[in-house]
């Protein structure tokens, strides 16, 4: 979900695949400098993954979910505590989703939703595609303090979807989970996956958005980690008109647009509207480790879902202490330090390209993000000079030379 709406608000940027619920940050913050500043100490989302046990065996899973719950979750207390230290993290509050795997294998999940509503936290849940979302575990949902529920759509057919998400039937049970929804009066966002094979059928996709009520669409931009390995992203050129057809469609429809890992989405939202005579804007403002952060089920705090490289472990430091002071948070939070292309890009404070796609491509967090097509005037200029290597290069090369998890597996889209 976005934080004005969803993960970001009106055409948002999201990570890891939050609904975020609620309103702006504490309905104080306007301008991206007065974001950024305060997402130095106070997230706007925090995904909890309270357990990988998922019935489901998606292509793309970042977690390469299994159906048996791994021994060491974080245990009832322990979730209890993460509870009260998401928080602590605020004024303003920061809005929890609880995540998976499939959130409904773990027995105490409507405890933890509870407790988060008697803090004052905005809660949100993830829950799989599945029978089990059934009309009586809505209304617990909502009951327990869900303020918005998130359902997969990954195709525009019941037989795309089902085989993107390994499993007959998930089609239906989101369109039957999304009925319920609507009956109980609890809000629904959609999140949809863009690969090669999806990103023909995202209009007839977001006609089923309109036509479910759903509050936003989280779209997701391929970050080769996971099963995720194994699939075809977009060309960088696809992606830019992906994004351009995205913020146009979101100006038309009665819910908004969030991307996930698409940062560049509001490099395009504001060559749009600047092109139209419109003026800036600034569609989104989280990123990875900058807004938003990811605690494992076991307790180790990324800076994404997709950037699994800890900065620690809630069971022996406290959210706040990794997430305001560990090195990488801090290096994810200055792109003047990022490397390539977005460290001398113009768009960088703006946009600063997605930090778990440039971890794996490469293994270094603070690389440049491969599916990007825009070069900065800067980069041409050292190019031109001898002091830096063409894109296509320069990503082949980093490549070769990173341990990246998609740096073998996964084939870079041409530059």
């Amino acid at each position: 979900m976005t934080p004005d709406a969803a993960t970001g608000g009106e055409a948002a940027e999201g990570t890891g695949g939050c609904p975020h619920a609620g309103g702006s940050a504490g309905g104080r913050t306007t301008t991206l400098a007065d974001r950024r500043e305060l997402y130095r100490r106070t997230p706007r989302v925090v995904t909890w993954e309270v357990t990988r046990s998922c019935p489901l065996k998606c292509v793309h899973c970042r977690a390469e979910a299994q159906l048996a719950r791994h021994p060491d979750e974080l245990t009832t207390d322990e979730g209890r505590r993460l509870v009260e230290q998401v928080a602590e993290l605020g004024p303003p509050p920061p809005v929890l989703v609880f995540s998976g795997g499939d959130p409904l294998q773990r027995p105490d999940l409507l405890e933890l939703i509870r407790h988060a509503r008697s803090l004052d936290l905005p809660a949100a849940v993830i829950p799989a595609p599945t029978a089990q979302v059934d009309r009586e575990t809505v209304r617990s949902l909502k009951e327990a303090g869900t303020r918005r529920m998130a359902l997969s759509l990954d195709g525009a057919s019941a037989g795309s979807h089902d085989e993107f998400r390994g499993e007959p039937g998930s089609w239906d049970a989101a369109l039957q989970a999304a009925e319920h929804a609507r009956a109980e009066g609890l809000p629904i966002q959609v999140n949809t996956t863009v690969t090669e094979t999806t990103r023909s059928e995202l209009p007839a996709i977001a006609d089923r958005v309109e036509e479910l009520d759903a509050v936003a669409w989280e779209v997701f931009f391929l970050v080769p980690v996971g099963r995720g390995v194994a699939l075809e992203a977009p060309s960088p050129e696809a992606h830019e008109e992906i994004m351009a057809w995205l913020y146009r469609r979101q100006r038309e429809a009665p819910f908004s647009v969030v991307t996930v890992e698409g940062p560049f989405y509001r490099r395009v939202a504001s060559r749009i509207e600047v092109g139209e005579g419109n003026g800036s804007v600034v569609a989104g403002s989280t990123s990875d480790g900058n807004g938003f952060v990811f605690v494992s089920h076991t307790g180790e705090v990324c800076p994404s879902g997709f950037l699994p490289v800890s900065g620690g472990n809630v069971r022996d430091r406290s959210l706040a202490e990794i997430y305001r002071n560990d090195e990488l948070f801090r290096d994810l939070r200055d792109p003047d330090g990022f490397r390539g292309k977005c460290g001398v890009c113009e768009y960088r404070k703006l946009c600063g390209g997605s930090r778990s796609r440039a971890w794996a491509l490469t293994g270094d967090p603070l690389d440049s993000d491969p599916f990007c097509p825009h070069v900065p005037a800067e980069y041409r200029s050292k190019v031109g000079r001898g002091e830096a290597l063409p894109v296509d290069e320069y990503f082949e090369q980093r490549r070769r030379a990173g341990d990246g998890p998609g740096a073998d597996g996964f084939d870079l889209p041409d530059a």
